[in-house]
């Protein structure tokens, strides 16, 4: 029984979750799996406390909780045992067992995350412990006027954290004014175009692109004119002399999703130049621009724009966490009044305890030296990453060198389609992406899109590439 207690997942003392409710998950979720069968004994809690190191009262308050919902019986000095007759129905496929795994005995139910997956820092270095210090200090100023709607703009003191820390990271010059507080780069697309766009519009979108931006997009009925991406990224040129009507740009110039070049100064120039002549409008979507890792990070091209047509959309998900749901837009100052407006309609507001969560992490000087460790982490987990793979991959693939980003473009060099071998992929549980999803026209090369943030050492990449092999 000891041994089935140790094999529970362990207890979080950083959690904001107290250690008595962890318990009761852990044992409530041993119940209801089958882990613990009706009419088992289980530890008494001065057992139990002195194993886990615990204070009894701990124990008692958990033990209480179980006991009141039917869980378990008291049984006087022939112990606590699991309530006899309890009905609990086994998980009957692979998706409920993983749903009630060890993870799904603390209320908040996730998704695993999965080796390679796209879109996610490295979780295991986010510093929590300062995270949790932060948010306790947070919650324990929240006055009454705090707990009201929050301002559909953003709390004040984060729009003034983002825009004093864009000055100084990204060269861009802006007022908190300028600064609306998002809940991700969807409801920030969506912002900009009920702001500034309308339904028959045309706006140049990279190819291969991010996915999201074209679907938001067509959604909206506006024309999306796919531009093909070259090693110096958007090329400017065709797209602005195939589409002169354009009334927009939806670029990634610090790194190309999912490309990862650059965009050229020449060309960045040139499609400023277009925008102020046509009073067109660019969205720049910067959403990892931290990263680069052969130099330091090049200027946003916002910090370029002297005509106001540059609209800077920032995100928290790729420095922070995904689930903290918050990004940010930058808005040209003559364009303030307008957002406001159509603010008030299509922003909802974001939680103002996490806002204020952040903008202490970030005006405390955590944020900028947590961008600084992950750059280093990042520099070292690609390379770590690339070796791994090509030791096992060999000639079947070709790994694109890339300045910055988070992810690794493998090229098939052998005839096959990058979409079939990510199905097979996923359901051996590896997280890809096939490139060719990402294309408009259809003119990319098969190719897999592999996260590496969350990969922790060579060993383990050659091991998910020799499973990788086993499936090409």
């Amino acid at each position: 029984m000891t041994n089935r207690i140790n094999s529970f997942s362990p207890l979080d003392p950083t959690s904001s979750e107290p250690i008595y409710r962890q318990l009761y998950w852990r044992f409530r979720g041993a119940i209801t799996d089958g882990v613990l069968t009706p009419g088992e004994r289980i530890p008494s809690a001065r057992a139990l406390a002195k194993e886990l190191g615990l204070a009894r009262g701990t124990i008692d308050t958990a033990y209480s909780l179980l006991t009141a919902e039917g869980y378990i019986q008291s049984r006087g000095q022939a112990g606590t045992v699991v309530a006899p007759g309890i009905n609990v129905r086994p998980p009957s496929s692979a998706a409920e067992r993983a749903f009630s795994s060890a993870e799904g005995t603390s209320i908040r139910h996730k998704a695993q995350v999965l080796p390679f997956q796209m879109a996610l820092p490295a979780l295991d270095a986010f510093p929590r412990k300062i995270w949790s210090q932060i948010g306790a200090r947070c919650v324990r100023a929240t006055q009454i006027a705090d707990m009201a709607n929050p301002s559909v703009y953003g709390l004040e003191s984060l729009r003034t954290a983002i825009a004093t820390y864009l000055q100084v990271a990204r060269g861009i010059t802006c007022s908190p004014s300028q600064v609306f507080v998002t809940s991700g780069y969807r409801n920030t697309l969506l912002l900009v175009a009920h702001a500034l766009l309308k339904p028959g519009d045309r706006v140049l979108v990279e190819d291969p692109g991010y996915l999201p931006t074209r679907q938001l997009l067509e959604h909206l009925q506006i024309e999306v004119a796919p531009v093909p991406v070259d090693q110096d990224g958007m090329r400017v040129t065709q797209g602005v002399n195939s589409s002169k009507d354009a009334r927009a740009a939806v670029v990634t110039p610090a790194h190309q999703s999912p490309l990862c070049v650059s965009l050229s100064l020449p060309r960045r120039l040139e499609l400023l130049e277009w925008a102020t002549r046509q009073q067109a409008w660019i969205v720049e979507d910067d959403y990892d621009g931290e990263y680069r890792y052969i130099s330091r990070p090049l200027p946003a091209l916002k910090s370029l724009d002297r005509d106001g047509r540059v609209l800077y959309a920032g995100t928290f998900s790729k420095v922070l966490f995904p689930g903290i749901r918050l990004a940010y837009l930058i808005v040209p100052q003559a364009q303030v009044e307008r957002f406001e407006h159509i603010g008030q309609t299509f922003l909802g507001g974001c939680p103002e305890l996490t806002q204020a969560i952040v903008a202490t992490f970030v005006t405390e000087g955590h944020f900028a030296r947590h961008i600084q460790r992950m750059r280093k982490l990042y520099g070292e987990r690609r390379e770590a990453t690339a070796r791994g793979l090509k030791k096992a991959l060999g000639n079947h693939i070709r790994i694109d060198a890339q300045p910055g980003g988070m992810h690794l473009i493998l090229r098939l060099t052998e005839q096959q389609s990058d979409r079939s071998l990510v199905e097979r992929l996923l359901q051996a549980g590896i997280y890809a992406e096939a490139l060719t999803d990402w294309s408009i026209c259809g003119t990319t090369d098969s190719a897999l899109l592999l996260g590496f943030a969350n990969i922790d050492s060579e060993e383990t990449a050659e091991q998910l590439g020799k499973r990788i092999l086993e499936l090409m």
